[in-house]
């Protein structure tokens, strides 16, 4: 916990996370967009894209009240989300509200230190932030494994640099 990244610079990090994987939704082919992410399970790459957005809108539900259940950033895309620009759209929106939710902690709350009600207790809302955080990038990484496994080039892959400091896997 002494090396954990503070809730600003967990914030940065986030943003960059959201822009890249806009980045990235744009750049699916629509008529790929349904395929599987990985042959051996179930998920398409437009629910990924949505699911990279829809980690961070929880975190944001889970502040005002909610539980951060085990399935509640695991939804479906909703119909009006057909294309990569749709999903991005999307994730333009979601990250205003972090902007919006930010600007209006005072200091005490931008410290994060709020218990949060979560499937596996209550946690500090900085660990559930630094959680997300991490959750969404990895996700970033696999759309960049499927746009290379497409030979696309990826818009921006985030650096290893731009993941220092979250606990992610080294793969």
């Amino acid at each position: 916990g002494a090396d954990r990244l503070s809730p600003e610079q967990l914030y940065k990090k986030y943003e960059m996370v959201f822009a890249a994987a806009q980045r990235f939704a744009r750049q699916f082919p629509a008529e790929r967009f349904r395929e599987r992410v990985i042959p051996h399970r179930e998920r398409v790459i437009r629910t990924l894209c949505y699911h990279v957005f829809r980690i961070g809108e929880a975190f944001l539900e889970t502040w005002d009240g909610a539980e951060y259940s085990v399935k509640i950033a695991d939804n479906e895309p909703p119909e009006s989300l057909q294309a990569g620009d749709d999903i991005a759209h999307y994730g333009a929106s979601v990250w205003q509200r972090f902007e919006a939710w930010w600007k209006t902690l005072d200091d005490e709350d931008r410290a994060l230190a709020r218990e949060l009600k979560t499937y596996y207790g209550d946690t500090s809302a900085h660990k559930v932030f630094e959680r997300v955080t991490w959750h969404s990038a990895q996700h970033c990484r696999q759309l960049v494994a499927v746009l290379e496994r497409m030979e696309i080039k990826p818009d921006g892959p985030l650096t290893a640099a731009d993941l220092a400091g979250l606990p992610l896997p080294e793969r």
